[in-house]
């Protein structure tokens, strides 16, 4: 054995220690950072806007609440029961939130103040992880955990980890993901390591909502694509393998724990996301599509509609004076189906850029305005939001007038990054952040018709990720 060999047999092992301490002082620097953003002067968090009642039944907490213009900092479980038949992994974090507030004398109450804090921790880890897991100097690595937090941080984000929406726990889901793809990429424990944390973080990812469902084989094929250098044989494909079949397993598990949703004709659902599937196709059709400023005629003509609910065009599931009240309306409800939307799309590609164009612009925008910061108590107007840590989403909103123009740039220089990179680790690690952001972006603006802002901060969040590793991967790799 030459002498080279030794001295690169011995390297992971004379690393190890300075990586660990490395990382510990990473996670406490981010730690220390997100709690401060977190706490001082006040907490915050985000408001309810009527779909939290999920989260908190399945946290054990039967709440039937409207959309709240303040943010409720702590709930009671009040009297009665409720099926959660809509799977949010925040409600496993607000469960155990609702454990840790127990110890602390908070009987029966879920403190968002305690789900933050859980959430800033778990965050801090997972940023930790993910500086660890690149292969750069470490100056090259802080400026990494610089540009995470501030993306973790900012505050079109922040406030999801403490709330009773979805979205905060996909964000965390993906960052540990991110963080298990680029550790599992090294030698030794550290792959085993990363395969678990990536685990962990792809069941809470996949399963954050029914649209994330979507980032199951992609994690898939990511975790497939990433092995440490010479590692071949059983011992490359035998962990991942048992990492893909848990993630499908728990993931398929996971789904079955909830009961099964009562769908708008009152029959139970099949498949996750049944519940709300007709009402998604409905307000893409007469939002999305029949929205009353393009040839509303010719638009109901092509997906089989009648004339006659031109006076429609606009009225979403929830209008005071939706299609739903026509007589007329049960003739046409298999219409209503994403097939018939799906062919519209189809032929129509001129109408389609130009959903997607303006949807890019929601994606951009980054924060809806109806998403409050602040509980009453703390002396603000209805749906106060704070501007804490305001630089990526103040950037991003400048964009969003350009839509495409602004968007597809971003997206080309984070593949292009990908491509260069393709053989390691972080180049897989934005592939798959870019596969989940054009997918995510693609199921909101043509499958949900209403709140699009909301529904792309998930395309949003993992394409600013992409970014800061994008820039990254302009450091010289450590040899």
């Amino acid at each position: 054995m030459s002498v080279d060999d030794r001295v690169s047999l011995s390297r992971p092992a004379a690393l190890e220690a300075p990586s660990r301490l490395f990382g510990l002082s990473v996670f406490a620097a981010a730690l220390t950072v997100l709690l401060l953003r977190f706490l001082v002067p006040r907490p915050v968090a985000m408001s309810d806007n009527g779909d939290g009642f999920r989260v908190l039944c399945g946290a054990g907490i039967p709440w039937k609440g409207k959309p709240e213009q303040f943010v409720h900092l702590a709930y009671t479980a009040p009297a009665g029961e409720c099926d959660a038949t809509y799977l949010l992994t925040q409600s496993w974090f607000a469960r155990m939130a609702r454990s840790i507030g127990g110890l602390l004398g908070l009987e029966a109450t879920l403190s968002l103040v305690v789900l933050g804090v859980l959430m800033s921790v778990l965050a801090a880890a997972a940023v930790a992880l993910i500086v660890v897991g690149l292969p750069y100097s470490r100056r090259v690595q802080g400026f990494a955990a610089v540009g995470l937090l501030l993306v973790v941080a900012d505050s079109a984000f922040f406030g999801y980890f403490a709330s009773v929406l979805g979205e905060g726990a996909a964000f965390l889901g993906l960052l540990l993901a991110v963080g298990g793809l680029l550790v599992a990429a090294r030698p030794g424990w550290w792959r085993y390591a990363g395969l678990a944390v990536l685990l962990f973080g792809g069941l809470v990812a996949v399963n954050a909502k029914v649209q994330t469902l979507m980032i199951l084989p992609l994690l898939a094929l990511a975790a497939v694509l990433v092995r440490p250098a010479g590692v071949r044989g059983l011992k490359r494909w035998l962990p991942v393998v048992f990492v893909v079949g848990a993630l499908a397993g728990g993931t398929a598990y996971a789904q079955q724990t909830v009961e099964p949703a009562k769908l708008p004709d009152g029959s139970l659902a099949a498949r996750p996301g049944d519940d709300s599937r007709e009402i998604n196709m409905f307000n893409t059709i007469f939002l999305t599509i029949v929205d009353g400023r393009h040839d509303t005629g010719a638009d109901l003509a092509a997906l089989g509609l009648p004339d006659s609910f031109g006076q429609y065009a606009g009225n979403g599931w929830w209008h005071p004076r939706p299609a739903t009240l026509d007589p007329e309306y049960p003739k046409y409800r298999e219409q209503i189906s994403r097939r018939n939307v799906v062919g519209y799309f189809a032929t129509h590609p001129l109408r389609t850029i130009g959903i997607l164009d303006r949807a890019a612009g929601d994606l951009l925008t980054a924060r809806p305005p109806y998403l409050g910061s602040f509980d009453q108590s703390a002396g603000f107007a209805p749906e106060a939001q704070e501007h804490r840590v305001p630089i990526a989403s103040t950037v991003t909103k400048l964009l969003a007038p350009l839509g495409f123009f602004a968007l597809l740039p971003i997206w080309s220089c984070i593949a292009w990054r990908g491509w260069k990179t393709r053989r390691g680790a972080v180049g897989v690690a934005l592939g798959f952040l870019l596969a989940v952001a054009a997918g995510q972006f693609a199921l909101a603006a043509l499958g949900d018709g209403l709140e699009n802002v909301k529904h792309q901060v998930i395309a949003l969040y993992c394409t600013l990720l992409g970014v800061v590793l994008a820039l990254v991967t302009f450091g010289r790799e450590r040899v």
